[in-house]
């Protein structure tokens, strides 16, 4: 993930695309395209793009199937909130978070208290069309993957509903179309000021 300097961001801001005054936090499952989605506001916007699980990766020097396969989930959502707690604690930026950070209610009272925070929500076939050939997902390295993804999906949805923005994202959107989906909730939320649609 290549980092931007200030001015690169500056330089990047789009006209018309507003400007962030909350941190803007993405939720949802695998494959939802947090990152991707992520990364696009973030140019639009002119501000720093963070990820939970790179910042997670970066400060334990382990990738996250390694950290699972070593200390175990409650180790690495333990180190989860602590690096969430981190990084609401700067300027305003678009924060990806892994699939099961919402799951927390500690994480849940923190990250709608200082952020917005939006669920992007796919069905089961986009998700699993996207996650599928990937073996970077610690979570779906069973005897079947897709019977996991959609029981994740069952006991996650309910708690993501619990989110308080939502894009449902459809198959064949680009990365562009859900950002300017995302960026129109932000606006009518006042997490963006002077978006213009």
């Amino acid at each position: 993930m290549g980092e931007t300097t200030p001015q690169s961001r500056e330089e990047g801001r789009r006209e018309g695309a507003g400007r962030l005054v909350r941190t803007v936090v993405l939720i949802g499952m695998m494959g939802a395209g947090k990152t991707a989605v992520g990364r696009a506001l973030a140019q639009r916007l002119g501000v720093e793009m963070r990820d939970s699980d790179a910042e997670i990766v970066a400060s334990a020097q382990l990738s996250i199937p390694e950290i699972f396969e070593r200390y175990g989930e409650p180790f690495f959502r333990e180190k989860e909130s602590a690096v969430i707690a981190r990084l609401l604690e700067g300027p305003p930026c678009v924060l990806s978070t892994g699939g099961g950070a919402w799951m927390s209610e500690a994480n849940r009272r923190l990250l709608t208290a200082r952020a917005a925070v939006l669920w992007l929500e796919a069905d089961l076939d986009l998700l699993w069309s996207r996650v599928r050939h990937k073996n970077t997902r610690p979570l779906l390295k069973t005897a079947n993957p897709k019977a996991t993804l959609t029981e994740l999906l069952a006991q996650r949805a309910p708690v993501y509903a619990l989110a308080p923005l939502k894009v449902h994202v459809e198959p064949g959107w680009s990365i562009d179309d859900t950002g300017d989906r995302v960026m129109a909730e932000l606006a009518r939320a006042g997490a963006v000021e002077g978006y213009a649609e």
